[in-house]
């Protein structure tokens, strides 16, 4: 029933906006000299008599912005996003998120959205909202380049660092708009202050509470130094004490902390303001050309050559590629390190259906498939039998009677307790019939990866 009513819903939908359409089509010509006419939607949409929005309006009981808004959507579907049109029309997704993929891609012209146009109707249908509005946000970035740079450059001058008033606790709120590069290192750096204080301060602050404290400890540099110094856990040369490193610098006056700060190497001095870690997904070709996408993990796709903003002077360690062909398998319970990249990078992000890839590496769990058993046999810890999920996402599998299978790298079948089926995998979430989920479950179980063309959107490769 559930299904049904979202169906219909979706539906009426598209027929509001089919409405809608037709309204701009009736009313494409003006009626006389003094009627004036406007182009609500992008470039290559038709002209729409400015008179006859608020006719429109009214009967659908919106302000006339509100109908405008909706019939230049609808114009830019038709005319500028057809295969993603082909899409709603279907009533395969939710018209919210082509609506507001069109408002995206909107600054293009009718021959650079074209790139924009294919990427989306492929992912609509079944990623997660968030994940196809951040690939119409790449896409946009790399049909029109200049004109990004140019927002970018302009959006520089749009930075600020506010503070609300005061509530009756004595407490404000700080908001900032700054590059996601000194985002990353803030980030990093009240995460290592408050690390320190959860030593210092004992255990009654939750981890919240220390990163609101440690962002005050940045006002005050001299003390923050001192902080930082006092915690380097950096060996002194000359220590005849090996069994512990004892701190880098002992407390002193603030001539003693300057006299420490001067005398340490760069590599030392970057290693005060904490570690930070960004998983960076970018072509062989884009690092090569320093042209392109670049898509940081927590932060979206940007143009490659804003990396140097994200990354700035820090020491980057750059880890090998992985080979996701090889059969990682461990006989402990725990996932080692390597399998957890394997997982990651096959999977892509949370494998929970429908849930947006907006995860990081470190915020989920992983999680076997199939329920470890301490009785049952080797290497069942692996690609094969593991799937990245959120904690949340993790206890409803755990609690709510869902089963899931590992049914090829990077697939993850998942099935309800009232016989629903769903499909995880690059492409998204898809429903598929029940006997066909049967069918792959089994067939995973004699080392078989089944592919049903009526089911998926793509051919196996």
């Amino acid at each position: 029933m559930a299904t049904d009513a979202l169906r219909a819903r979706v539906l009426a939908e598209v027929a509001e906006l089919r409405l809608a359409i037709g309204w701009a089509v009736l009313n494409g010509h003006p009626r006389d000299d003094r009627d004036p006419m406007l182009t609500p939607g992008g470039d290559g949409t038709p002209e729409v008599r400015e008179h006859a929005v608020p006719e429109l309006a009214m009967a659908r009981e919106t302000h006339p912005a509100t109908t405008r808004a909706l019939i230049a959507d609808g114009l830019d579907l038709v005319h500028r996003l057809p295969l993603t049109w082909a899409v709603v029309e279907a009533g395969d997704c939710e018209p919210w998120v082509a609506r507001k993929v069109a408002v995206i891609c909107r600054s293009l012209l009718s021959e650079q959205v074209v790139t924009v146009d294919r990427a989306v109707a492929k992912a609509i249908a079944g990623h997660a909202p968030s994940t196809v509005l951040e690939i119409a946000r790449a896409k946009v970035i790399e049909a029109d380049p200049e004109t990004h740079r140019a927002e970018q450059e302009r959006s520089r001058h749009q930075r600020y660092v506010s503070l609300s008033r005061s509530d009756e606790f004595g407490y404000r709120h700080l908001i900032a708009r700054i590059t996601a590069g000194d985002a990353a290192w803030l980030d990093a750096m009240v995460d290592r202050v408050a690390d320190i204080l959860t030593t210092t301060m004992g255990h009654d602050h939750n981890h919240d509470e220390l990163r609101s404290i440690a962002l005050g400890w940045l006002a005050r540099p001299a003390d923050l130094l001192k902080l930082l110094l006092e915690h380097t856990d950096e060996p002194v040369e000359g220590d005849e004490h090996t069994g512990k490193d004892r701190p880098a610098w002992a407390p002193g006056h603030l001539a003693d902390t300057l006299d420490k700060l001067t005398a340490m190497s760069a590599r030392k001095l970057a290693k005060l303001r904490g570690r930070g870690r960004l998983f960076v997904h970018l072509t062989d070709e884009a690092l090569r050309n320093r042209t392109g996408i670049a898509r940081i993990e927590g932060v979206g796709p940007i143009d490659v050559r804003q990396l140097h903003e994200v990354l700035g002077h820090a020491d980057v360690t750059v880890t090998p590629v992985l080979d996701l062909r090889m059969r990682r398998r461990v006989d402990a319970y725990e996932h080692p390190e390597t399998i957890k990249d394997h997982v990651w990078t096959q999977t892509g992000g949370d494998c929970f259906p429908f849930t947006p890839r907006t995860a990081t590496r470190d915020s989920v769990d992983y999680d076997h498939a199939v329920p470890y058993d301490d009785t049952g046999p080797p290497g069942q810890t692996g690609p094969h039998n593991s799937g990245p999920l959120r904690r949340r996402h993790h206890r409803t599998k755990t609690h709510g009677g869902l089963t899931t299978r590992i049914v090829g790298p990077g697939r993850h079948l998942w099935r309800t307790p009232h016989g629903r089926a769903l499909l995880v995998d690059h492409t998204g979430t898809h429903r598929i019939n029940p006997h066909e989920a049967s069918a792959m479950a089994d067939a995973i179980d004699d080392g078989i990866e089944l592919y049903f063309a009526s089911a998926l959107p793509y051919a196996p490769a």
